[in-house]
Protein backbone atom coordinates (compact mmCIF):
# COMPACT_ATOMS: atom_id res chain seq x y z
CA UNK A 1 0.00 0.00 0.00
CA UNK A 2 0.77 3.64 -1.20
CA UNK A 3 1.81 5.36 1.91
CA UNK A 4 2.64 9.04 0.51
CA UNK A 5 1.13 9.62 -2.89
CA UNK A 6 3.22 10.69 -6.01
CA UNK A 7 2.85 14.00 -7.32
CA UNK A 8 1.00 14.60 -10.25
CA UNK A 9 3.48 16.66 -11.61
CA UNK A 10 6.80 14.76 -14.37
CA UNK A 11 9.47 16.55 -16.41
CA UNK A 12 10.19 15.52 -20.12
CA UNK A 13 13.50 16.01 -20.95
CA UNK A 14 14.42 15.31 -24.53
CA UNK A 15 18.19 14.90 -25.06
CA UNK A 16 19.90 15.31 -28.77
CA UNK A 17 22.31 16.10 -31.06
CA UNK A 18 23.25 19.35 -32.57
CA UNK A 19 22.69 17.15 -35.73
CA UNK A 20 19.41 16.10 -34.72
CA UNK A 21 19.62 12.72 -33.29
CA UNK A 22 18.07 11.70 -30.23
CA UNK A 23 18.46 9.35 -26.94
CA UNK A 24 15.79 7.15 -26.25
CA UNK A 25 15.48 4.47 -23.08
CA UNK A 26 13.18 1.62 -23.58
CA UNK A 27 11.50 0.91 -19.93
CA UNK A 28 11.85 -2.40 -18.33
CA UNK A 29 7.95 -2.12 -17.57
CA UNK A 30 6.20 -1.82 -19.89
CA UNK A 31 8.73 -3.40 -21.93
CA UNK A 32 8.77 -2.37 -25.45
CA UNK A 33 7.53 1.61 -24.36
CA UNK A 34 10.43 3.95 -25.48
CA UNK A 35 10.85 7.40 -24.58
CA UNK A 36 12.81 10.25 -23.33
CA UNK A 37 14.32 11.30 -20.00
CA UNK A 38 11.54 11.25 -17.50
CA UNK A 39 10.29 11.47 -14.01
CA UNK A 40 7.73 12.98 -11.33
CA UNK A 41 9.11 15.67 -9.24
CA UNK A 42 9.14 15.04 -5.44
CA UNK A 43 7.64 16.87 -3.03
CA UNK A 44 8.91 20.46 -2.76
CA UNK A 45 11.37 19.99 -5.50
CA UNK A 46 11.16 22.69 -9.09
CA UNK A 47 11.22 21.40 -12.16
CA UNK A 48 14.42 22.38 -13.26
CA UNK A 49 16.03 20.43 -9.97
CA UNK A 50 13.91 17.98 -11.08
CA UNK A 51 14.51 18.17 -14.99
CA UNK A 52 18.66 17.67 -13.29
CA UNK A 53 18.42 15.05 -11.19
CA UNK A 54 16.19 12.95 -13.44
CA UNK A 55 18.66 13.43 -15.80
CA UNK A 56 21.57 11.85 -14.00
CA UNK A 57 19.46 9.24 -12.60
CA UNK A 58 18.40 7.80 -15.99
CA UNK A 59 21.50 8.73 -17.64
CA UNK A 60 24.22 9.39 -15.84
CA UNK A 61 24.92 12.80 -17.39
CA UNK A 62 25.45 16.05 -15.20
CA UNK A 63 24.17 18.76 -17.13
CA UNK A 64 21.66 21.59 -16.46
CA UNK A 65 18.43 21.05 -19.38
CA UNK A 66 16.80 24.02 -20.44
CA UNK A 67 13.60 24.58 -19.51
CA UNK A 68 11.58 25.05 -22.75
CA UNK A 69 8.13 26.80 -20.63
CA UNK A 70 6.17 24.13 -21.95
CA UNK A 71 3.71 22.37 -20.57
CA UNK A 72 1.12 19.36 -20.77
CA UNK A 73 -1.76 17.99 -18.96
CA UNK A 74 -3.08 14.15 -19.65
CA UNK A 75 -4.63 12.27 -17.72
CA UNK A 76 -3.01 9.45 -15.64
CA UNK A 77 -3.23 6.29 -16.87
CA UNK A 78 -4.74 3.31 -14.82
CA UNK A 79 -1.60 0.95 -14.85
CA UNK A 80 0.07 4.05 -12.57
CA UNK A 81 -3.27 5.02 -10.78
CA UNK A 82 -2.23 3.17 -7.72
CA UNK A 83 0.81 5.66 -7.49
CA UNK A 84 -1.71 8.92 -6.67
CA UNK A 85 -4.07 10.16 -4.37
CA UNK A 86 -7.64 9.34 -5.27
CA UNK A 87 -8.12 12.78 -6.39
CA UNK A 88 -5.35 13.18 -9.00
CA UNK A 89 -6.41 12.19 -12.32
CA UNK A 90 -4.12 14.08 -14.67
CA UNK A 91 -0.63 15.01 -14.61
CA UNK A 92 0.69 17.94 -15.48
CA UNK A 93 4.24 17.45 -17.47
CA UNK A 94 7.15 20.42 -17.79
CA UNK A 95 9.35 20.04 -21.19
CA UNK A 96 12.95 20.52 -20.88
CA UNK A 97 15.87 19.66 -23.68
CA UNK A 98 19.47 19.05 -23.48
CA UNK A 99 20.79 20.15 -27.02
CA UNK A 100 24.57 18.10 -27.29
CA UNK A 101 27.38 18.70 -29.62
CA UNK A 102 27.60 15.07 -30.77
CA UNK A 103 26.80 11.64 -29.18
CA UNK A 104 27.84 10.08 -26.28
CA UNK A 105 27.70 7.53 -24.48
CA UNK A 106 24.77 7.31 -21.70
CA UNK A 107 24.70 4.58 -18.49
CA UNK A 108 21.33 4.28 -18.36
CA UNK A 109 19.52 3.16 -14.95
CA UNK A 110 19.20 -0.87 -15.45
CA UNK A 111 16.28 -0.79 -12.88
CA UNK A 112 14.58 1.41 -15.09
CA UNK A 113 15.39 0.70 -18.55
CA UNK A 114 16.91 -2.15 -20.76
CA UNK A 115 17.85 -0.27 -23.60
CA UNK A 116 19.53 3.47 -24.85
CA UNK A 117 19.55 4.03 -28.35
CA UNK A 118 20.41 7.28 -30.82
CA UNK A 119 17.48 7.63 -33.45
CA UNK A 120 17.30 10.39 -36.07
CA UNK A 121 14.90 12.63 -34.92
CA UNK A 122 11.41 11.63 -37.47
CA UNK A 123 12.17 8.07 -36.28
CA UNK A 124 12.54 9.04 -32.28
CA UNK A 125 9.31 10.49 -32.46
CA UNK A 126 7.63 7.70 -34.15
CA UNK A 127 9.38 5.09 -32.11
CA UNK A 128 8.15 7.26 -28.24
CA UNK A 129 4.96 5.43 -26.82
CA UNK A 130 3.31 8.81 -25.58
CA UNK A 131 1.98 11.41 -27.28
CA UNK A 132 3.48 14.29 -25.15
CA UNK A 133 7.02 13.00 -26.18
CA UNK A 134 6.15 12.91 -29.63
CA UNK A 135 5.23 16.20 -29.46
CA UNK A 136 8.16 17.72 -27.82
CA UNK A 137 10.48 16.18 -30.02
CA UNK A 138 9.34 17.38 -33.03
CA UNK A 139 8.87 20.77 -31.66
CA UNK A 140 12.08 21.48 -29.48
CA UNK A 141 14.71 19.41 -31.49
CA UNK A 142 16.09 20.43 -35.01
CA UNK A 143 17.34 18.00 -37.80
Amino acid sequence: MVTTWKRPESVLVVVATQGGEVLLLERRAPGGFWQSVTGSLEWGESAATAAARELREETGLDAVPEDCGETQRFPIVPPWRFRYAPDATHNLEHVFRLILPARIEVRANPSEHAAVCWLPRALAARRVGSWSNREAILRWISD
